[in-house]
């Protein structure tokens, strides 16, 4: 602190007084409060101020602006500079009529902080006013006995400057007989008084001409002048005398326009013109000059226009009251205003937002309010308040700011914008209000997954679907707003059967729709289950996901399918049936089976052709074969049996067993049978070699010569190359006799054997294949060993096929075929010879 007074007292007083000032601005920047100090009728966009640098602020980034409490703005910020320059040409008389002290307020507004600085400038003024009369020409009237040294007031002069630039001096001139005194009042201002220097003497001069001037202190100095023209009157012994030297009235702001606010009242005992009394008005200032009207003849104050408590409380007038004789007397009015809570609450939004992300934290601040009341005292106290149901809250800022702020975390989903309602109510009575409503909008936040509609979708594809059918649909809705509810689906990934799941359903990314891509077979599929994802368009997306049953349902796409008798090609099954078999006895069983579901697959069995009607009859369930009654002697041996196996589909599938019975005691008399049933057969194969060589002999001779000698040639090239099956018997008479069984007296091959014998000339062709069993538990067609007369000389061949040709069945594709040349005639009838050995019966087996 020592050094620092050591400092300022090198400096001179007017360096001192700056160095404070400037430590005074910075202190008060400090504070968030800023002052400057600008002359008057500076040019627009003079420069006030560096904001910026003086509260240390990035005021181009941030953004900010300058507003003043009233309707004018006087001050402008450049947002690239941050400088605080003027918005128009201020004059101080017209803003500051009266005050020495002439300071404008304005806020400085910083939105990127949300914040508030007051900003206080003084105006200082400019000798811009010459001192000026209220009246150019002043007419006095004087008694010629009028005594030397008498004082006579004049008007003074008004000049709106302050200070050294106010007025400072009178000037008189023109006449001897009168001087200038000037008298400073208890309020310091300077009052010219007219001295009678000299005695009138009306006979010498009845009008004295004089020139008063007033200058004031400006550099340079201006004036201004006002004659006086002085009339000499004669003896006039008593002026007008008030009835109070101080008049004082309080009026309300309200009162109309017309109204008497007070009379003043002066009385002058002379008589006639001088004592004929008149009221005017000796000083008043210019504004209450047009408020107020002084009645001349009766003294009354009339009010001419409105009064306004927040613009002006107060006034002061000065009358006097003058004679014919020109005697007079003066007197002060004090009129004061008193406050009506005539003015509303003023909400002004400086500051606000348009909107508001949902995920804003509580305290946001979302507006900047400026509240005021031009009422005063209890008319001018202001409660502030938000509307009802709102997560906002106000606090105070700075004092008559308010800032609205989040109370608590927002949900646009609930409320997607919010008109909030700022209320103002002063303290007067009746309260007055005003209200303003700041409209924000919420800005969506992906918070929300998709939902979808079900819990689970199920749905029943028929199969045998078309490849791109619709399934089903699923939908998902999404609480959220714009991108982040727009919803796509996809399948989750899978696989079916080894296969990827897309390969069989797709889902359509934006509507949700499954297709079918395959056609389905319930036979293969019954059931799929597969899971939808629903994905928003949000940053980062949100997902839910749902299970989706699709069940095949069956349809009636499969005909039954006869198990037992085989449709294979070449099986000759024959079932036996003894013919002292009892009604309802079994003979045979005709399994089938249906490869669809439920009522598709229930198989019902008919039988729809028969040799002998009446004879048998089938299961409608069980697809068993029985005797419907005995079997007569007329009864042939031998008889086909075609079974219908129908399933219970719309329209009904079917499918037909055909099975031969024969009726025999034995197996012997089972292969009887079945011998006299066959008939040879055209060997085809000799009738067209023969046709060929013909056709081929008679077209060209030269080529039956040479397809002669080719024949010859290979004749003795097949016979040299033929040889005899040495073990034919032997793998004939290998078959074990525990492969056959019995049931209900019919003989049938538990395991059938199928023998393929080739024997001819030519070795090359002779061949025996046994083939292994199928699992088929019926009795081959087998040619009887005792047939010697199947035996057909064909040239230097013989072949032996027997064909049944009355069951309408070829035995040259059934289970043996034999074919034979003459030089093996032995080895075909130890081959019948020995498959009757085969036919080994064996006890019964339901």
């Amino acid at each position: 602190s020592f050094h620092l007074l050591s400092f300022l007292w090198r400096y001179g007083r007017r360096q001192r007084a700056l160095l404070c000032c400037v430590l005074v601005a910075a202190w008060e920047a400090a504070r968030g409060q800023l002052r400057y100090s600008v002359p008057e009728e500076l040019p627009k966009g003079s420069f006030v101020g560096d904001v910026a640098k003086d509260l240390a602020l990035e005021l181009a980034a941030l953004g900010a602006r300058v507003v003043s409490p009233g309707r004018a703005q006087y001050f402008a910020l450049h947002a690239s500079s941050g400088h605080l320059v003027t918005a128009e040409r201020i004059d101080r008389e017209q803003l500051c009529d009266v005050v020495q002290q002439c300071v404008l307020r304005c806020e400085l507004i910083v939105e990127g902080e949300m914040k508030v600085y007051a900003i206080e400038v003084e105006i200082t003024d400019i000798n811009d006013n010459a001192p000026s009369f209220r009246e150019a020409e002043i007419e006095l009237k004087m008694s010629e006995v009028t005594a030397p040294g008498s004082r006579f007031p004049l008007p003074e002069a008004h000049d709106p400057d302050v200070g050294v630039n106010s007025l400072q001096s009178y000037a008189l001139s023109g006449d001897e007989h009168f001087s200038l005194s000037v008298q400073a009042g208890a309020d310091g201002e300077k009052r010219p008084e007219l001295v009678l220097a000299k005695a009138l003497d009306r006979e010498e001069a009845a009008f004295h001409e004089l020139l008063l001037r007033a200058s004031d202190g400006g550099d340079p100095a201006r004036t201004g002048t006002a004659r006086i023209r002085v009339a000499v009157l004669d003896a006039n012994d008593n002026a007008p005398a008030f009835s109070q030297a101080v008049y004082t009235v309080r009026v309300p702001e309200d009162v109309p326009v017309g109204s008497t606010l007070l009379t003043v009242t002066a009385t002058d005992p002379d008589d006639g013109t001088n004592g004929d009394v008149k009221y005017s008005l000796n000083k008043i200032t210019q504004k209450a000059s047009k408020i107020f009207h002084l009645e001349s003849k009766t003294g009354a104050i009339r009010l001419v226009r409105n009064l306004d408590f927040e613009e002006w409380n107060s006034y002061e007038l000065e009358l006097q009251a003058r004679d014919g004789g020109g005697l007079f007397d003066t007197a002060k009015v004090s009129i004061s205003v008193t406050d009506v809570n005539d003015n509303a609450p003023e909400i002004s939004v400086r500051s606000a937002l348009s909107e508001i992300s949902e995920d804003a934290a509580p305290g946001t601040v979302v507006a900047l309010l400026h509240v005021q009341d031009r009422d005063s005292g209890a008319n001018g106290e202001v409660r502030c308040s938000l509307g009802e149901g709102v997560p906002f809250r106000l606090e105070r800022a700075l004092d008559d700011y308010y800032s609205v702020v989040t109370a608590r975390e927002l949900d646009r989903e609930r409320a997607s914008e919010y008109n909030v309602t700022v209320r103002a109510a002063d303290g007067g009575s009746p309260a007055l209000r005003s209200g303003a409503v700041l409209a924000l909008r919420v800005l969506d936040v992906n918070d929300n997954a998709p939902v979808f509609a079900e819990a689970r979708y199920s749905a029943r594809l028929p199969e045998n679907n078309a490849e791109g059918a619709l399934v089903l649909t699923v939908r998902a809705w999404d609480a959220d707003w714009g991108q982040n509810a727009r919803v796509r689906y996809r399948l989750r990934e899978g696989r079916l059967r080894g296969a990827p799941l897309s390969s069989y359903v797709s889902v359509q990314a934006e509507t949700g729709a499954l297709y079918a891509l395959r056609s389905f077979d319930y036979e293969e599929v019954r059931e799929v289950e597969l899971w939808v994802r629903a994905e928003d368009g949000g940053a980062p997306p949100l997902s839910s996901n749902v299970s989706v049953r699709l069940l095949i349902a069956d349809e009636n796409d499969n005909a039954p399918q006869v198990l037992y008798p085989p449709a294979a090609p070449g099986w000759a099954g024959v079932e036996l049936a003894p013919r002292s078999a009892e009604p309802g006895a079994l003979v045979a069983k005709v399994v089938a089976v249906d490869a669809d579901a439920g009522q598709n697959a229930w198989l019902s069995y008919e039988l729809a052709k028969a040799t002998e009607p009446g004879l048998f009859r089938v299961g409608l369930h069980s697809g068993e074969v029985r005797t419907a009654r005995s079997p007569l002697a007329r009864d042939a041996a031998r008889h086909s049996l075609v079974v219908v196996v129908k399933d219970r589909g719309r329209p009904a599938l079917s499918a037909t067993a055909t099975l031969t019975v024969v009726l025999a005691e034995s197996v012997a008399e089972l292969l009887s049978e079945l011998g006299s049933a066959a008939a040879p057969a055209e060997p085809a194969g000799s009738l067209t070699r023969w046709l060929v060589l013909a056709v081929a002999a008679v077209s060209c001779l030269f080529l039956a010569f040479l397809l002669l000698l080719l024949a010859l040639r290979l004749r003795r090239w097949r016979r040299s190359r033929l040889l005899p099956p040495p073990s034919a018997g032997a793998a004939l008479r290998g078959v074990p006799a525990s492969h056959f069984v019995g049931i209900d007296g019919v003989r049938a091959f538990l395991r059938s054997y199928s023998h393929d014998v080739s024997l001819t000339a030519d070795s090359r062709k002779s061949q025996l294949r046994c083939a292994g069993g199928s699992c088929c538990d019926t009795l081959p067609a087998r040619p009887p060993s005792d047939v010697s007369d199947a035996l057909v000389p064909m040239g230097d061949d013989m072949v032996v096929n027997r064909d049944h040709s009355s069951t309408e069945r070829d035995y040259r594709r059934s289970d043996l075929q034999i074919k034979i040349l003459p030089p093996w005639e032995s080895a075909l009838k130890w081959g019948l010879g020995g498959g009757a050995a085969w036919l080994h019966p064996l006890q019964s087996l339901r």
